[in-house]
């Protein structure tokens, strides 16, 4: 009998242990057929062992010692083609599969998702589809809408790249240790858009900034963009600039930021 392994409160693990429910995430991927998946955070592999008999190159990057050592004793010498022990958040993406595209999946750990959906934009070109599992909170802001309370700085970020579908919720009771939120299963496609239409860090830095002050309307939200330098009479009186981050379609943020970019 392999010793399982202790969660640990610093990685922020909770595994999964309903099997149903991780049958379901695994399939998830079924969506983007053929290319490989990685699967970060496998843990004990509840998710893995659903993703490795699906037709196709599948590999999971862990940092967690005890976690590796468990999956090479689980699965044996075939763990040796697939385990990557290493922190995501700092590996190169572009070596995984020696530069060709892939899903990225998994029960991603709760306190650095936000991290990881930021470095899976900043490689969109590799990631064409990314699934799984994350606080039913996180999901609900990744998929709202203009005019929600939800919609924020990561919805306008992810939507501007990838459709974002809502799957489904999950219950904190069939974790250990149960979280105290519950979770939810996200799917992300990319879409059609290949340019903006903008400048991407501007877009990045307008976006992050009139956010930041989201109850504000835009046209004081806004001066601290420009530091010190003053824009063009009349730049406050557009009629945009009554309005409130949360108002903005991702088509008004590419507006948004080049009438910035003007002025700067």
């Amino acid at each position: 009998m392999i010793k399982k392994v202790r969660p640990k409160k610093n990685l922020g693990q909770h595994f999964l242990t309903d099997l149903n429910v991780a049958k379901q995430i695994a399939d998830t991927v079924d969506a983007c057929p053929e290319i490989p998946v990685l699967e970060i955070g496998p843990g004990m592999g509840v998710l893995t062992q659903y993703l490795l008999p699906k037709q196709r190159m599948v590999k999971a990057v862990e940092i967690d010692k005890e976690s590796v050592a468990y999956l090479h004793d689980r699965f044996g010498d075939m763990a040796e083609d697939w385990i990557i022990s290493a922190d995501f958040l700092r590996m190169d993406l572009s070596e995984v599969f020696d530069g060709k595209p892939f899903v990225l999946t998994g029960n991603y750990p709760y306190d650095i998702s936000s991290q990881i959906f930021f470095k899976m934009l900043d490689n969109k070109d590799l990631i064409p589809c990314c699934t799984g599992m994350i606080q039913r909170e996180v999901a609900l802001r990744m998929a709202s809408e203009p005019g929600n309370k939800q919609y924020g700085i990561l919805s306008v970020l992810m939507q501007a790249w990838y459709d974002v579908e809502y799957l489904f919720t999950v219950d904190e009771n069939v974790f250990n240790p149960p979280p105290k939120v519950k979770s939810a299963v996200i799917r992300m496609t990319r879409n059609n858009v290949t340019d903006l239409g903008c400048d991407e860090q501007l877009f990045k830095r307008v976006v992050k900034s009139v956010f930041n002050q989201r109850r504000k309307m835009l046209r004081v939200s806004l001066r601290q963009l420009f530091s010190g330098a003053k824009p063009h009479e009349g730049f406050y009186e557009q009629e945009m600039m009554t309005m409130r981050p949360e108002q903005l379609s991702i088509p008004q943020f590419v507006e948004l930021t080049n009438i910035v970019a003007e002025e700067l």
